[in-house]
């Protein structure tokens, strides 16, 4: 833990809060060539990005409203519950020291799938929800073995056991999938707590399934897991249409050919606010509010 706290200090220091707060690039939109934060943020200003240009943002009340209001923040957050429900593994018998041990299996597995999925879903673009969807295959073959093989069978118990783990990768996808489809400062940030807070919620209520009653087999925690991994997938291809319909009413929408000015506020090294003109993009907009915005599937 102070390992972790320790990291976590250090690139909270030396990480910037956005590409124009890079202190490596040069600054001044008078330069030819333009200055390289600029064009590090200009290379970033595609259709399903939102950018923040100048530290950080005030809170929102109209963007915290829209947070409340918008589908997919729920469609998200009952995901990352129904995925997170904590699995018991002294339920097929083992020691505390055993199951502590055995532990370290289903984190590995985790790890590769995770890479796996990342992969796959950056070779193959809007793929989020296809990937995430497949990780559930080899979890509801797991549940099944665990709950369909005689009790002897301790191999084959912890291979169903160990197949769950490789769901992890869709929960991670989601996060990832959640951060390129929500724009605005305040809207982003109120989402994102949200959504760890379902995972919180799913990671609380899963142990009070694990009751003794339902020794030795778990049959009825079983079956609790496995609907919600039956339902896991069904919510992130509902989410993909989603956000598929929304892309396809933008792009009938007519295009904004306004010229008009947006201005942003910045502080230069001595400290005085200077306003820029900036392109709509470079705005503290949300995915709602810009409708030049397109969701990534």
């Amino acid at each position: 833990m102070g390992l972790h706290q320790v990291t976590r200090l250090y690139w909270y220091i030396v990480t910037p809060g956005c590409p124009s707060e890079t202190g490596e690039f040069t600054e001044g939109a008078h330069q030819s060539p333009p200055a390289e934060g600029s064009c590090s943020l200009i290379r970033l200003q595609t259709p399903g990005f939102s950018l923040q240009t100048s530290g950080p943002k005030p809170y929102s009340a109209s963007m915290m409203i829209e947070v409340l209001t918008d589908p997919k923040t729920w469609l998200f957050a009952l995901f990352s519950a129904l995925a997170n429900l904590s699995l018991i593994l002294a339920s097929f018998g083992f020691t505390n020291l055993q199951t502590t041990l055995l532990s370290c299996v289903p984190g590995v597995i985790a790890i590769l799938t995770i890479l796996t999925a990342v992969r796959l879903a950056i070779r193959r673009p809007n793929s989020r929800a296809y990937v995430g969807a497949m990780a559930f295959i080899p979890a509801l073959l797991g549940i099944l073995l665990v709950n369909l093989l005689p009790w002897s069978d301790r191999v084959g118990l912890l291979v169903g056991l160990f197949l769950v783990s490789a769901a992890a990768p869709a929960f991670v996808l989601s996060l990832l999938w959640l951060n390129t489809v929500t724009a605005g400062h305040t809207k982003r940030v109120v989402t994102s707590a949200i959504m760890l807070s379902s995972y919180c919620i799913g990671n609380a209520a899963g142990p009070f399934m694990w009751k003794s009653q339902y020794k030795p087999r778990y049959h009825v925690p079983w079956a609790v897991i496995g609907a919600c991994y039956i339902i896991c997938p069904i919510l992130l291809l509902v989410i993909r249409v989603f956000l598929a319909r929304e892309n396809r009413i933008r792009d009938t929408e007519p295009l904004d050919d306004s010229e008009e000015e947006y201005v942003i506020e910045r502080i230069t090294e001595d400290g005085k606010h200077v306003e820029v003109k900036v392109e709509k993009g470079f705005l503290d907009l949300t995915d709602r509010q810009n409708r030049d915005f397109r969701y990534v599937l």
